[in-house]
């Protein structure tokens, strides 16, 4: 195994690591984010499943990801006109473009509107607005701390239109059972009245289990069905490796003991 490092870059917030192992690996405050091995698995889902259960997206805003993965995939739909895009730290961004080529190679698009800046805040000014919204954040520790709350929640559904949805990083449910629990009844269910949870396998992750929190403005959206089928041909054009409209519905169906917990009173 390689185990390379090229680059460690320091910013008032975080501290980034590429490494080489399974090709090029960001690593933030040493938990390793994405590989270029697998990262599509976690970046197809996370923007794909609200971006195929809204009918109509055109407005999307994208909350950290600034490694470009969400961005590289929310773009692969033609029906988007606008991106946004607040990531909290510019180092991110910059090492993504010179070491992840694959995942940044959408950040010159006409579509998107860059603000770096913190994503809680950018929220506050911006109300009834997105089709969709996508946060990939890290671990909810840090400056991602605030992005795992009740008072975010609601600032999410407040920026959304009328039939907006969301999809937020669910952590692990080998890890992170109680925490998950917390965020879909505590902080979304009251709130939203649709609220699913989905699973998804990214080996490089700890367990190779990721989870997606995917929430409804409107209920008249059945997030676990994609609004728009693929075709083969489709999934050949878009580029895709991991989602289709099969893993779409499969990825809600979830394994007893995580079923339990989300379905808990």
């Amino acid at each position: 195994m390689r185990d390379k490092r090229h680059v460690c870059e320091l910013s008032e917030l975080l501290d980034a690591d590429l490494v080489e192992t399974y090709g090029n690996v960001l690593v933030l405050d040493g938990i390793i984010q994405a590989t270029e091995r697998d990262e599509f698995s976690y970046q197809e889902m996370l923007a794909h499943l609200p971006m195929f259960a809204h009918p109509n997206p055109k407005k999307v805003l994208i909350i950290g990801g600034g490694d470009g993965g969400i961005l590289r995939e929310v773009l692969k739909h033609p029906e988007v006109e606008h991106v946004t895009m607040c990531e909290i730290d510019r180092v991110v961004i910059d090492v993504s473009k010179k070491f992840l080529p694959g995942m940044s190679c959408c950040f010159s698009n006409p579509k998107l509107n860059l603000f770096c800046g913190d994503g809680f805040e950018f929220l506050k000014k911006h109300k009834n607005e997105f089709d969709v919204i996508i946060t990939d954040s890290s671990d909810p520790v840090g400056p991602a701390e605030s992005l795992f709350g009740q008072s975010y929640y609601e600032l999410l559904r407040d920026s959304l239109n009328e039939n907006g949805v969301l999809s937020s990083q669910g952590e692990c449910p080998w890890l992170d059972l109680t925490l998950i629990g917390k965020v879909i009844h505590q902080y979304c269910s009251p709130i939203f009245p649709v609220v699913r949870y989905a699973v998804g396998s990214v080996p490089t992750y700890t367990s190779g289990l990721m989870g997606y929190v995917v929430c409804s403005k409107s209920k008249d959206i059945d997030v676990t069905t994609p609004s728009r089928m693929l075709s083969d041909d489709d999934v050949k054009r878009m580029k895709l490796r991991f989602y289709n409209s099969q893993v779409h519905s499969a990825a809600f169906v979830l394994p007893q003991f995580v079923k339990e917990e989300i379905e808990k009173k």
